[in-house]
């Protein structure tokens, strides 16, 4: 049987994925991707979605331990906004649609916008998905 998934349903879903795969990763690296993924919305709205994705691609290819954070939050972003099975994905339909900033310049206002709105309902699964499963247990 097809199972017909609500918008919200298919962000959980994706983000859930992304921050599995983070589960297993060493302790201070899962601790930098929830700080980022907690402020980018903030850094978003700030100064704007495009600059926002700017410094967080910038940042991927800074210093060691949090170029690694910067990057899988970057890719996470760009792979629910760009995947072409995605019938909500902004950038499903562009030539570059494998680069978020390049589909970011390429796009009209109105797709940025709906890039900007996409990713603020995204990063809000990511950040609760990062709360729940990226805790360590602390020591007793």
């Amino acid at each position: 049987m097809n199972e017909i998934k609500t918008i919200e349903q298919q962000r959980a879903e994706h983000a859930l994925n992304n921050i599995c795969e983070e589960s297993g990763k060493a302790r201070k690296l899962k601790e930098k991707y929830k700080s980022y993924a907690s402020a980018l919305p903030a850094n978003i709205l700030q100064n704007g979605f495009g600059q926002a994705m700017a410094m967080e691609l910038a940042s991927a290819k800074d210093s060691k331990g949090e170029e690694t954070a910067h990057k899988q939050l970057y890719e996470h972003i760009q792979s629910w906004l760009c995947e072409v099975n995605q019938p909500n994905s902004p950038y499903k339909n562009v030539e570059h649609n494998q680069n978020l900033i390049i589909a970011i310049i390429k796009n009209d206002q109105k797709t940025y916008i709906q890039a900007q709105t996409e990713a603020m309902a995204y990063l809000e699964w990511l950040k609760k998905f990062a709360v729940a499963f990226l805790v360590e247990k602390e020591d007793s």
